[in-house]
């Protein structure tokens, strides 16, 4: 398993993650962004950080562009968190993809984000082949998430 992570810069943790997040809260979204919210696998305090949720088919999916960040170790360990957006909060299961099942959905998220987040894609963007993607799919961790049965 790749342990593969581009740490974010000042200007990102101080200021673009916290405007984000707040305007999330808010309910104003950037580009369908929310607040995600992960128990921490040693501390047990809940961290957040802005994500962007993807829908493809009919299914949901978080992408770590960043690769194997605090927040994909900590939803390893718990296996659910929170989803923000405004004063709606969802709870939802996680279930890691395997390097063979990321290829769609890291297509997909390039297709809609890679004026955000294409950086982190080593060059590779939307339009690369499925073995480019397939490539680099070890440093992007991929979870299907559902909504928890008990949020109804």
């Amino acid at each position: 398993m790749s342990t593969h992570y581009q740490a974010p810069g000042r200007l990102t943790r101080r200021l673009m993650n916290p405007l984000v997040a707040g305007l999330t809260r808010l309910g104003l979204p950037l580009a369908g962004s929310a607040v995600l919210g992960v128990r921490g696998r040693s501390s047990g305090e809940v961290r957040t950080t802005p994500v962007n949720p993807l829908t493809l088919d009919g299914r949901r999916y978080l992408v770590a562009a960043r690769g194997h960040t605090q927040w994909v170790r900590n939803l390893r360990v718990a296996g659910e968190a929170s989803l923000t957006v405004g004063r709606r909060t969802q709870t939802v299961r996680a279930t890691e993809l395997g390097d063979a099942e990321k290829v769609p959905v890291l297509r997909a998220y390039l297709e809609a984000w890679a004026w955000e987040v294409g950086a982190f894609f080593d060059g590779v963007g939307a339009d690369a082949s499925d073995e480019e993607i397939a490539a680099i799919a070890d440093r992007h961790p991929v979870f299907a998430i559902t909504p928890d049965r008990a949020d109804g």
